[in-house]
């Protein structure tokens, strides 16, 4: 069986200056486009690309043609999808100001908002994080390793340099722990706004939804915030 980086999609065909072509570019986007919102509504494994390829009116096979296969349509269906998402930094000036733990505060506190503002690419989020195999999964993570959509480095590089995170830690652990805590605790706030229910009976209530938030913050605060971060902490 053929691995899945055989079946990613092929680039954009070049003119011979070397630009794309501007045709073949802007029927590849409309594609992505029409594949966020089917996926988003169906699915990877409900998902047809007959059904994607009947929407915009054109060949199934001209669909493979820029994709190479599901695989390939989901993978940059994906990609475009979460690089829509906020980076960490372009939080407002205001929260920046109060500090790296405030910055994350803010974002924990927008979810919901971001999820109704942009339904689709969340969702695509979700189902390219768990909803698909291991094969797929592995060319999201190492697309997320290279690429950095979200600005973890950059965010971590602000609370280096504020004195707001631990200095006997190294950097790069700081980054992965904030990154797999931060994105599993996100990605359940994401699920009970799009899947009500699907962890609990019924959803939280908003004010036991910050009380969760809060108590997330603090505990990376007292993980990784250094005796700045704590003191500051503690003023709050």
């Amino acid at each position: 069986m053929e691995g899945i980086t055989s079946s990613l999609a092929k680039p954009t065909q070049m003119r011979r200056d070397g630009k794309p072509r501007p045709r073949s570019e802007a029927k590849r986007a409309l594609i992505v486009e029409a594949a966020i919102r089917h996926f988003a509504e169906r699915g990877y494994s409900s998902a047809r690309v007959e059904d994607i390829a009947a929407q915009l009116g054109i060949a199934k096979g001209s669909v493979f043609q820029h994709f190479k296969s599901k695989d390939g349509l989901f993978f940059e269906a994906y990609k475009k999808a979460v690089q829509t998402f906020p980076k960490y930094m372009q939080a407002p000036a205001a929260a920046q100001e109060r500090g790296f733990f405030e910055v994350l505060r803010y974002w924990l506190g927008r979810t919901e908002n971001m999820v109704r503002d942009n339904w689709s690419s969340y969702r695509i989020y979700l189902v390219g994080n768990y909803g698909t195999d291991l094969a797929l999964r592995r060319e999201i993570n190492r697309f997320l390793v290279a690429e950095d959509p979200y600005g973890w480095r950059d965010f971590v590089s602000f609370g280096v340099k504020r004195g707001e995170l631990r200095s006997d830690l190294d950097v790069d652990l700081i980054g992965s722990i904030l990154e797999w805590t931060i994105d599993r605790f996100q990605d359940a706030l994401l699920t009970e706004e799009l899947d009500p229910g699907l962890f609990r009976k019924s959803g939280p209530v908003p004010e036991e939804k910050e009380a969760r938030i809060e108590q997330f913050v603090e505990l990376l605060r007292r993980a990784i915030g250094s005796e700045k971060a704590q003191v500051r902490g503690k003023k709050a």
